[in-house]
């Protein structure tokens, strides 16, 4: 018969692996000196984005990281971590994380991964300051909206023009 603490620990390997297939992108944050009232805000930031934080020993997280593949954050596991999977859009849970990171120090910040490609710390806050897709989409649709919009003002000056002069030549008649 298992004991519970190993059930427990194998049971938290399978869903770190699930959870490392199925998201696009994770990170792993360093939380020694956070609160718990704290981390708790940080869940509820990271629910906001459909991201999860999920707290397991470090053995464990070791363990499933070799087993997915990714053994070039295994020297970045060390003291209290966490990881958080984003389950969509990994920018706003860069975002999520920056602004937890900003109000309370705290929080490292170690690294993460997004489609096979390592971040650092640097290239999680440059991800962080990027605009939302929503923003980006909006700046799409007005560039693209922008050339019509012109020649729609360009073609109507002319119009314009053109009724102020036979205004002015209806004036000059009239007098």
């Amino acid at each position: 018969m298992k004991k519970i603490g190993l059930i427990f620990k194998e049971t938290s390997e399978k869903q770190i692996k699930n959870r490392l297939k199925d998201s696009g992108s994770f990170f792993l944050i360093g939380y020694s000196s956070i609160s718990g009232p704290d981390l708790t805000l940080l869940r509820l930031s990271l629910k906001n984005v459909d991201a999860n934080l999920f707290v397991v020993k470090n053995s464990v997280v070791k363990r499933a990281l070799k087993s997915c593949g990714h053994d070039l954050l295994l020297p970045k596991v060390e003291g209290p971590c966490a990881m958080v999977f984003s389950s969509e859009e990994p920018v706003s849970t860069t975002k999520a994380l920056y602004e937890f990171f900003r109000r309370n120090e705290n929080l490292k910040l170690l690294c993460g991964f997004m489609k096979d490609k390592v971040l650092e710390k640097a290239d999680i806050v440059e991800l962080a300051k990027l605009p939302s897709k929503d923003a980006l989409r909006a700046k799409l649709v007005m560039l693209l909206n922008s050339p019509i919009s012109r020649l729609a003002m360009a073609l109507n000056a002319n119009l314009r023009k053109l009724v102020v002069c036979l205004e002015q030549i209806k004036n000059k008649k009239s007098k």
